[in-house]
């Protein structure tokens, strides 16, 4: 399958494929920061399984326009959310799409948890997935503490990332970009989460009490670390769990 390019909200570039017959269903990835954003073969298996298939740049980052963090990232899905069924335009042979979702299953990772997490509470949202997500920027990090992060981020990727100090540190209010500031409107039963116990960039601790309290499913794995979303989302046993949960009814919350 080749990946194919178009735009969102004017600012958002966004890779997509489309699934391999015909579906209304979407899902729409979320991917880690700094790290390289595409992830063709986890987009590809996704398509097979018969969904369209959407990996935006946040606004900011790599390709999109605009500042990075000046807008929460979970406005970028949403914003995808909105054009899909006015249609979006293929860059590379011209043709326009059209889709009107029957189902929405945002995925996040790292960086990208808190968007799905947040824009789950969109009413067109069916169901999210995350792996290794952040839920609380207060929260302590070993590995990648967020002065360090910042600094690494403008020194080894340069203008992937078009921030400034003032936005970043957004992140450190707790109110900005943040899951555990919005527990009480989050519904458990659209949630599946992924993490692993010797993971010291996104520590355990605080995702389990996220988990708690908005009542929503949590894998936890002995080890395995920061997990990539590749790693976990196309293992075979994880992936049995991911579709049971896909393929159950929501029921309300607790």
């Amino acid at each position: 399958m080749n990946l194919l390019r178009t735009r969102f909200a004017k600012e958002i570039v966004a890779e997509f494929l489309l699934p391999n017959r015909p579906s209304t269903r979407v899902a729409i990835f979320c991917f880690g920061m700094p790290g390289m954003p595409s992830k063709k073969t986890l987009l590809e298996y996704y398509a097979r399984k018969g969904y369209w298939v959407f990996a935006p740049r946040y606004r900011g980052s790599w390709e999109s326009d605009g500042s990075f963090l000046r807008i929460s990232p979970e406005r970028d899905v949403l914003d995808v959310l909105d054009q899909l069924p006015k249609g979006f335009t293929s860059f590379g042979d011209g043709k326009t799409y059209c889709v009107k979702p029957s189902r929405v299953v945002l995925i996040g990772s790292s960086f990208g948890g808190p968007a799905v997490l947040l824009a789950s509470r969109d009413p067109r949202v069916t169901k999210v997935i995350t792996v290794s997500a952040v839920v609380d920027w207060t929260a302590r990090s070993k590995a990648e503490p967020l002065d360090w992060l910042a600094g690494f981020t403008r020194n080894a990727f340069g203008n992937g990332y078009r921030m400034t100090k003032k936005n970043w540190n957004k992140l450190k209010t707790g109110t900005f970009y943040n899951p555990a500031a919005h527990t009480h409107e989050l519904d458990g039963a659209k949630i599946f989460m992924i993490h692993a116990r010797d993971d010291e960039t996104v520590l355990p601790a605080p995702v389990q009490t996220f988990a708690k309290l908005v009542h929503c499913e949590l894998v936890m794995l002995k080890r395995g670390g920061h997990l990539s979303s590749s790693q976990a989302l196309m293992n075979p046993t994880l992936n049995r769990k991911i579709q049971q949960f896909l393929r159950r009814k929501k029921v309300s919350k607790a």
